[in-house]
Protein backbone atom coordinates (compact mmCIF):
# COMPACT_ATOMS: atom_id res chain seq x y z
CA UNK A 1 0.00 0.00 0.00
CA UNK A 2 2.86 2.37 0.86
CA UNK A 3 4.46 1.62 -2.51
CA UNK A 4 1.23 2.51 -4.30
CA UNK A 5 0.99 5.87 -2.51
CA UNK A 6 4.62 6.54 -3.38
CA UNK A 7 3.92 5.82 -7.06
CA UNK A 8 0.95 8.16 -7.05
CA UNK A 9 3.12 11.01 -5.80
CA UNK A 10 5.60 10.60 -8.65
CA UNK A 11 5.22 12.86 -11.67
CA UNK A 12 4.90 10.75 -14.80
CA UNK A 13 7.65 10.89 -17.43
CA UNK A 14 5.50 10.41 -20.53
CA UNK A 15 1.98 10.67 -21.89
CA UNK A 16 -0.01 8.53 -24.31
CA UNK A 17 -1.75 10.27 -27.20
CA UNK A 18 -4.79 8.29 -28.31
CA UNK A 19 -4.74 9.98 -31.73
CA UNK A 20 -7.85 9.90 -33.91
CA UNK A 21 -10.85 7.57 -33.55
CA UNK A 22 -10.06 5.70 -36.79
CA UNK A 23 -10.73 2.02 -37.43
CA UNK A 24 -7.57 -0.11 -37.94
CA UNK A 25 -8.52 -1.01 -41.52
CA UNK A 26 -8.79 2.72 -42.36
CA UNK A 27 -5.43 3.74 -40.86
CA UNK A 28 -3.48 3.57 -44.13
CA UNK A 29 -6.09 5.56 -46.03
CA UNK A 30 -6.16 8.37 -43.45
CA UNK A 31 -2.38 8.30 -43.11
CA UNK A 32 -2.03 8.92 -46.86
CA UNK A 33 -4.71 11.64 -46.71
CA UNK A 34 -3.10 13.54 -43.81
CA UNK A 35 0.38 13.15 -45.30
CA UNK A 36 -0.83 14.60 -48.62
CA UNK A 37 -2.59 17.48 -46.85
CA UNK A 38 0.49 18.25 -44.74
CA UNK A 39 2.86 18.22 -47.72
CA UNK A 40 0.44 20.44 -49.65
CA UNK A 41 0.29 22.87 -46.73
CA UNK A 42 4.09 23.04 -46.50
CA UNK A 43 4.62 23.49 -50.25
CA UNK A 44 1.96 26.14 -50.85
CA UNK A 45 2.92 28.21 -47.80
CA UNK A 46 6.60 27.98 -48.72
CA UNK A 47 5.70 29.07 -52.25
CA UNK A 48 3.93 32.18 -50.93
CA UNK A 49 6.87 33.08 -48.67
CA UNK A 50 9.42 32.60 -51.50
CA UNK A 51 7.36 34.59 -54.02
CA UNK A 52 6.94 37.50 -51.61
CA UNK A 53 10.67 37.50 -50.89
CA UNK A 54 11.73 37.30 -54.56
CA UNK A 55 9.27 39.72 -56.16
CA UNK A 56 9.79 43.38 -55.30
CA UNK A 57 6.22 44.17 -56.40
CA UNK A 58 5.01 42.27 -53.31
CA UNK A 59 7.13 44.21 -50.82
CA UNK A 60 4.07 45.94 -49.38
CA UNK A 61 2.49 45.91 -45.88
CA UNK A 62 -0.24 43.44 -46.87
CA UNK A 63 2.25 40.90 -48.19
CA UNK A 64 4.60 41.39 -45.24
CA UNK A 65 1.74 40.28 -42.98
CA UNK A 66 0.78 37.52 -45.43
CA UNK A 67 4.30 36.07 -45.50
CA UNK A 68 4.31 35.97 -41.69
CA UNK A 69 0.85 34.36 -41.73
CA UNK A 70 2.06 31.70 -44.18
CA UNK A 71 5.07 30.98 -41.97
CA UNK A 72 2.74 30.73 -38.97
CA UNK A 73 0.41 28.33 -40.83
CA UNK A 74 3.34 26.18 -41.93
CA UNK A 75 4.72 25.91 -38.39
CA UNK A 76 1.26 25.51 -36.82
CA UNK A 77 0.66 22.38 -38.88
CA UNK A 78 4.20 21.12 -38.24
CA UNK A 79 3.64 21.23 -34.48
CA UNK A 80 0.95 18.53 -34.53
CA UNK A 81 0.66 16.69 -37.86
CA UNK A 82 4.13 15.02 -38.03
CA UNK A 83 3.55 13.52 -34.55
CA UNK A 84 0.08 12.35 -35.60
CA UNK A 85 1.54 10.71 -38.73
CA UNK A 86 4.23 9.04 -36.64
CA UNK A 87 1.59 7.65 -34.25
CA UNK A 88 -0.50 6.34 -37.15
CA UNK A 89 2.53 4.73 -38.79
CA UNK A 90 4.28 3.18 -35.78
CA UNK A 91 1.34 2.78 -33.38
CA UNK A 92 3.62 4.18 -30.68
CA UNK A 93 1.32 6.47 -28.72
CA UNK A 94 3.92 7.79 -26.28
CA UNK A 95 5.25 11.32 -26.06
CA UNK A 96 7.71 12.42 -23.38
CA UNK A 97 6.72 14.90 -20.67
CA UNK A 98 9.18 17.44 -22.07
CA UNK A 99 8.04 16.77 -25.63
CA UNK A 100 4.41 17.28 -24.60
CA UNK A 101 5.08 20.64 -22.96
CA UNK A 102 7.21 21.70 -25.94
CA UNK A 103 4.40 20.79 -28.33
CA UNK A 104 1.91 22.70 -26.19
CA UNK A 105 4.18 25.77 -26.15
CA UNK A 106 4.60 25.94 -29.93
CA UNK A 107 0.93 25.15 -30.51
CA UNK A 108 -0.04 28.14 -28.37
CA UNK A 109 2.71 30.28 -29.89
CA UNK A 110 1.76 29.85 -33.55
CA UNK A 111 -1.98 29.85 -32.81
CA UNK A 112 -1.66 33.17 -30.98
CA UNK A 113 0.63 34.55 -33.67
CA UNK A 114 -2.01 33.90 -36.31
CA UNK A 115 -4.60 35.72 -34.19
CA UNK A 116 -2.43 38.85 -33.89
CA UNK A 117 -1.43 38.79 -37.56
CA UNK A 118 -5.08 38.66 -38.62
CA UNK A 119 -5.68 41.80 -36.54
CA UNK A 120 -2.74 43.56 -38.22
CA UNK A 121 -4.09 42.53 -41.64
CA UNK A 122 -7.57 43.83 -40.71
CA UNK A 123 -6.03 47.17 -39.73
CA UNK A 124 -4.12 47.25 -43.03
CA UNK A 125 -7.35 46.69 -44.99
CA UNK A 126 -9.13 49.32 -42.87
CA UNK A 127 -6.49 51.96 -43.66
CA UNK A 128 -6.39 50.96 -47.36
CA UNK A 129 -10.15 51.44 -47.82
CA UNK A 130 -11.00 54.22 -45.35
CA UNK A 131 -7.87 56.35 -45.82
CA UNK A 132 -6.56 55.45 -49.30
CA UNK A 133 -4.79 58.78 -49.87
CA UNK A 134 -2.87 58.49 -46.59
CA UNK A 135 -2.21 54.73 -46.82
CA UNK A 136 1.53 54.93 -47.52
CA UNK A 137 2.02 57.48 -44.73
CA UNK A 138 0.02 55.57 -42.09
CA UNK A 139 1.24 52.07 -43.03
CA UNK A 140 4.90 53.05 -42.96
CA UNK A 141 7.60 50.34 -42.97
CA UNK A 142 8.37 51.22 -39.34
CA UNK A 143 4.75 50.70 -38.24
CA UNK A 144 4.40 47.43 -40.17
CA UNK A 145 7.62 46.04 -38.71
CA UNK A 146 6.55 47.16 -35.23
CA UNK A 147 3.20 45.33 -35.59
CA UNK A 148 4.96 42.12 -36.67
CA UNK A 149 7.56 42.32 -33.89
CA UNK A 150 4.86 43.10 -31.31
CA UNK A 151 2.89 40.04 -32.46
CA UNK A 152 5.93 37.79 -32.04
CA UNK A 153 6.84 39.22 -28.62
CA UNK A 154 3.30 38.98 -27.19
CA UNK A 155 2.86 35.40 -28.38
CA UNK A 156 6.24 34.40 -26.92
CA UNK A 157 5.30 35.65 -23.45
CA UNK A 158 1.77 34.24 -23.59
CA UNK A 159 2.86 30.76 -24.65
CA UNK A 160 5.69 30.78 -22.10
CA UNK A 161 3.32 31.81 -19.30
CA UNK A 162 0.96 28.87 -19.90
CA UNK A 163 3.86 26.42 -20.35
CA UNK A 164 5.51 27.44 -17.06
CA UNK A 165 2.18 27.23 -15.23
CA UNK A 166 1.63 23.76 -16.70
CA UNK A 167 5.15 22.67 -15.70
CA UNK A 168 4.42 23.37 -12.02
CA UNK A 169 1.56 20.83 -11.98
CA UNK A 170 1.93 17.20 -10.98
CA UNK A 171 0.68 14.33 -13.16
CA UNK A 172 0.38 11.15 -11.15
CA UNK A 173 -2.00 8.37 -12.12
CA UNK A 174 -3.61 8.88 -15.52
CA UNK A 175 -1.31 9.74 -18.45
CA UNK A 176 -3.69 9.04 -21.34
CA UNK A 177 -4.56 12.10 -23.44
CA UNK A 178 -7.75 11.51 -25.51
CA UNK A 179 -6.45 13.73 -28.32
CA UNK A 180 -3.93 13.70 -31.18
CA UNK A 181 -1.72 16.40 -29.59
CA UNK A 182 -0.95 17.82 -26.13
CA UNK A 183 -3.92 20.13 -25.81
CA UNK A 184 -3.79 22.40 -22.76
CA UNK A 185 -7.35 21.67 -21.62
CA UNK A 186 -6.79 17.91 -21.94
CA UNK A 187 -3.60 18.15 -19.85
CA UNK A 188 -5.34 20.11 -17.11
CA UNK A 189 -7.90 17.31 -16.73
CA UNK A 190 -5.07 14.85 -16.02
CA UNK A 191 -3.32 16.96 -13.38
CA UNK A 192 -3.48 15.73 -9.78
CA UNK A 193 -2.59 19.11 -8.26
CA UNK A 194 -4.58 22.34 -7.94
CA UNK A 195 -5.29 23.82 -11.38
CA UNK A 196 -7.26 26.89 -10.29
CA UNK A 197 -4.43 29.32 -11.09
CA UNK A 198 -4.06 27.79 -14.57
CA UNK A 199 -7.79 28.03 -15.23
CA UNK A 200 -7.90 31.66 -14.04
CA UNK A 201 -4.99 32.63 -16.31
CA UNK A 202 -6.58 30.79 -19.25
CA UNK A 203 -9.83 32.70 -18.67
CA UNK A 204 -8.11 36.10 -18.42
CA UNK A 205 -5.53 35.60 -21.16
CA UNK A 206 -8.06 33.88 -23.43
CA UNK A 207 -10.02 37.13 -23.49
CA UNK A 208 -6.92 39.11 -24.38
CA UNK A 209 -5.63 36.74 -27.06
CA UNK A 210 -8.88 35.58 -28.71
CA UNK A 211 -11.81 37.81 -27.80
CA UNK A 212 -10.13 41.23 -28.07
CA UNK A 213 -8.44 40.50 -31.45
CA UNK A 214 -11.75 39.14 -32.76
CA UNK A 215 -13.61 42.26 -31.60
CA UNK A 216 -10.94 44.52 -33.13
CA UNK A 217 -11.38 42.73 -36.46
CA UNK A 218 -15.18 43.07 -36.23
CA UNK A 219 -14.87 46.80 -35.48
CA UNK A 220 -12.47 47.21 -38.42
CA UNK A 221 -14.93 45.56 -40.79
CA UNK A 222 -17.88 47.54 -39.50
CA UNK A 223 -15.92 50.69 -40.34
CA UNK A 224 -14.86 49.21 -43.69
CA UNK A 225 -18.42 48.24 -44.68
CA UNK A 226 -19.77 51.67 -43.71
CA UNK A 227 -17.01 53.27 -45.78
CA UNK A 228 -17.65 50.95 -48.75
CA UNK A 229 -21.31 51.98 -49.02
CA UNK A 230 -20.27 55.61 -49.19
CA UNK A 231 -18.41 54.83 -52.44
CA UNK A 232 -20.67 56.06 -55.26
CA UNK A 233 -19.59 53.59 -57.98
CA UNK A 234 -20.50 49.93 -58.11
CA UNK A 235 -16.99 49.19 -59.37
CA UNK A 236 -15.49 50.77 -56.27
CA UNK A 237 -17.73 48.66 -54.03
CA UNK A 238 -16.77 45.44 -55.86
CA UNK A 239 -13.08 46.31 -55.69
CA UNK A 240 -13.27 47.04 -51.96
CA UNK A 241 -15.14 43.81 -51.22
CA UNK A 242 -12.67 41.77 -53.30
CA UNK A 243 -9.81 43.37 -51.34
CA UNK A 244 -11.28 42.30 -48.00
CA UNK A 245 -13.04 39.07 -48.98
CA UNK A 246 -10.03 36.78 -48.70
CA UNK A 247 -9.02 38.12 -45.28
CA UNK A 248 -12.59 37.88 -43.98
CA UNK A 249 -12.82 34.25 -45.15
CA UNK A 250 -9.60 33.36 -43.27
CA UNK A 251 -10.84 35.18 -40.15
CA UNK A 252 -14.14 33.26 -40.29
CA UNK A 253 -12.34 29.92 -40.61
CA UNK A 254 -9.85 30.57 -37.82
CA UNK A 255 -12.02 32.26 -35.20
CA UNK A 256 -15.14 30.28 -36.12
CA UNK A 257 -13.55 26.95 -35.24
CA UNK A 258 -11.93 28.28 -32.06
CA UNK A 259 -15.16 29.86 -30.83
CA UNK A 260 -17.05 26.68 -31.70
CA UNK A 261 -14.52 24.60 -29.77
CA UNK A 262 -13.88 26.66 -26.64
CA UNK A 263 -16.90 28.96 -26.20
CA UNK A 264 -19.85 26.80 -27.30
CA UNK A 265 -21.05 24.15 -24.83
CA UNK A 266 -20.48 20.52 -25.79
CA UNK A 267 -23.37 18.14 -26.30
CA UNK A 268 -22.96 14.38 -26.42
CA UNK A 269 -19.46 13.15 -27.19
CA UNK A 270 -17.29 16.18 -26.33
CA UNK A 271 -14.05 14.31 -27.04
CA UNK A 272 -15.10 13.61 -30.63
CA UNK A 273 -16.23 17.23 -31.05
CA UNK A 274 -12.92 18.54 -29.69
CA UNK A 275 -10.99 16.29 -32.06
CA UNK A 276 -12.99 17.26 -35.14
CA UNK A 277 -12.89 20.98 -34.38
CA UNK A 278 -9.16 20.81 -33.62
CA UNK A 279 -8.57 19.12 -36.97
CA UNK A 280 -10.33 22.06 -38.61
CA UNK A 281 -7.90 24.71 -37.38
CA UNK A 282 -4.72 22.59 -37.29
CA UNK A 283 -5.08 20.81 -40.66
CA UNK A 284 -7.86 22.34 -42.77
CA UNK A 285 -7.32 26.08 -42.09
CA UNK A 286 -3.56 26.13 -42.89
CA UNK A 287 -4.14 24.30 -46.18
CA UNK A 288 -7.05 26.56 -47.20
CA UNK A 289 -5.44 29.91 -46.31
CA UNK A 290 -3.01 29.96 -49.28
CA UNK A 291 -5.83 28.99 -51.68
CA UNK A 292 -8.06 31.73 -50.29
CA UNK A 293 -5.35 34.37 -50.59
CA UNK A 294 -3.75 33.26 -53.84
CA UNK A 295 -6.38 31.50 -55.98
CA UNK A 296 -7.87 34.73 -57.37
CA UNK A 297 -5.02 37.06 -56.44
CA UNK A 298 -3.62 38.76 -59.55
CA UNK A 299 -0.55 40.02 -57.67
CA UNK A 300 0.47 36.51 -56.61
CA UNK A 301 -0.17 35.09 -60.09
CA UNK A 302 1.85 37.90 -61.62
CA UNK A 303 4.69 37.32 -59.17
CA UNK A 304 4.75 33.61 -60.02
CA UNK A 305 4.92 34.38 -63.75
CA UNK A 306 7.72 36.93 -63.25
CA UNK A 307 9.78 34.57 -61.10
CA UNK A 308 9.36 31.71 -63.60
CA UNK A 309 10.28 33.98 -66.53
CA UNK A 310 13.37 35.27 -64.72
CA UNK A 311 14.49 31.68 -64.18
CA UNK A 312 13.85 30.70 -67.80
CA UNK A 313 15.76 33.60 -69.40
CA UNK A 314 19.20 32.85 -67.88
CA UNK A 315 18.69 29.17 -68.59
CA UNK A 316 17.94 29.80 -72.30
CA UNK A 317 20.91 32.14 -72.61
Amino acid sequence: MLETEHDKNQTISKFLLLGLPIKPEQQNLFYALFLAMYLTTVMENLLIIVLIQLDSHLHTPMYLFLSNLSFSDLCFSSVTIPKLLQIMQSQDLSISYTGCLTQMYFFLFFGDLESFLLVAMAYDRYVAICFPLHYTIIMSPKLCLSLVVLSWVLTTFHAMLHTLLMARLCFCANNVIPHFFCDMSALLKLACSDTRVNELVIFIMGGLIIVIPFLLIIVSYVRIVSSIFKVPSAGGICKAFSTCGSHLAVVSLFFGTIIGLYLCPSAGNSTLKDTVMSMMYTVVTPILNPFIYSLRNRDMKGALQRVICQKKIPFSL
